[in-house]
């Protein structure tokens, strides 16, 4: 046997555990992960190193109908995936009420072999995953079916088995030392955008951006500056909260990821900037890095 290459692509609804799967395939933190849905905004790449394989994993925005411009160039990294894909992973989990079509739809097309993996089955009993694995195998005659908890990692082994055995003989895409195709600054925008995530409730998390502007890498300390994009003035105040102190409680948290991440001490500034209704707007989405 040659050596093996390929690029696996996880999809599914927002919330279905994809990035909690995709960060214990990898086994790096690569993906938000917070108890809302839509976290994840852009196509991330994780990629597996072995002396006979890599597999390129890709952790996609969950799939939704689009509401703003920011949301369809969202879907089109997720078409994106699936174009490139090798091997498609979709994540459903045991709390999918048979109304993935917009999911299916996006499938229609692919040749790439696909796999179900019902997730979070620890929250559940042997009946109901049995019901599900019945329906997956009539509505899609999947390559696979996976029973699965992310969290607990019950199964992910036997997955990450399966996606090697079906990687197609290529060599590497990217340098074997390379474990992803981001950078440090897109990581720590993502930590900065998973405690808004965690620290605000509604309509907030999801009306903003971070923007690092600044990222000076020390041999001991790093230096980083941050912009955090809203779209209202009134947004704007409650990021900040009363004499700063939401601001400082977001960027407490997200330095100590920061640091547990880099490895590194972190001074890390904030600053909230009103950038009016930027979701809608095709010139600030470039800007952000939505192509």
């Amino acid at each position: 046997m040659g050596h093996k290459a390929g690029f696996v692509s996880i999809i599914g609804k927002p919330n279905a555990g994809k990035s909690t799967l995709m960060n214990a395939l990898v086994g790096e933190k690569m993906s938000i992960i917070t108890p809302k849905a839509q976290t994840t905004r852009h196509r991330i790449l994780g990629i597996v190193n072995d002396e006979d394989y890599q597999i390129v994993f890709s952790d996609t925005p969950g799939i939704i109908k689009p509401h703003y411009e920011l949301h369809e160039r969202m879907m089109h990294q997720v078409e994106g995936s699936i174009v490139d894909a090798d091997l498609i992973l979709l994540v459903t989990d045991i709390y999918e009420e048979y109304d993935e079509e917009d999911v299916l739809k996006k499938l229609e097309g692919s040749s790439a072999p696909l796999c179900v993996l019902i997730n979070k089955i620890d929250q559940s009993d042997e009946e109901t995953v049995k019901t599900k694995i019945a329906y997956w195998e009539e509505k899609l005659n999947p390559k696979a079916i996976f029973a699965i908890s992310a969290l607990k990692e019950h199964n992910v082994l036997a997955v990450m088995n399966f996606v090697i055995e079906n990687l197609p003989e290529h060599p590497a895409y990217y340098d074997k030392d390379v474990l992803t195709d981001r950078n440090d600054r897109f990581f720590a925008s993502e930590m900065i955008r998973a405690q808004l995530m965690k620290q605000y409730k509604k309509e907030i998390p999801y009306s903003c951006e971070v923007i690092v502007t600044a990222f000076v890498e020390g041999e001991k300390l790093h230096r980083i500056s941050a912009e955090i994009i809203v779209e209202r003035d009134s947004q704007k105040n409650i990021i900040i909260g009363e004499g700063g102190r939401m601001l400082k409680i977001v960027g407490t948290y997200a330095r100590k990821d920061m640091e547990d991440f880099f490895q590194k001490k972190v001074f890390l500034e904030t600053f909230v900037k009103v950038i009016p209704d930027w979701r809608s707007k095709k010139n600030y989405l470039k800007k952000f890095g939505y192509e």
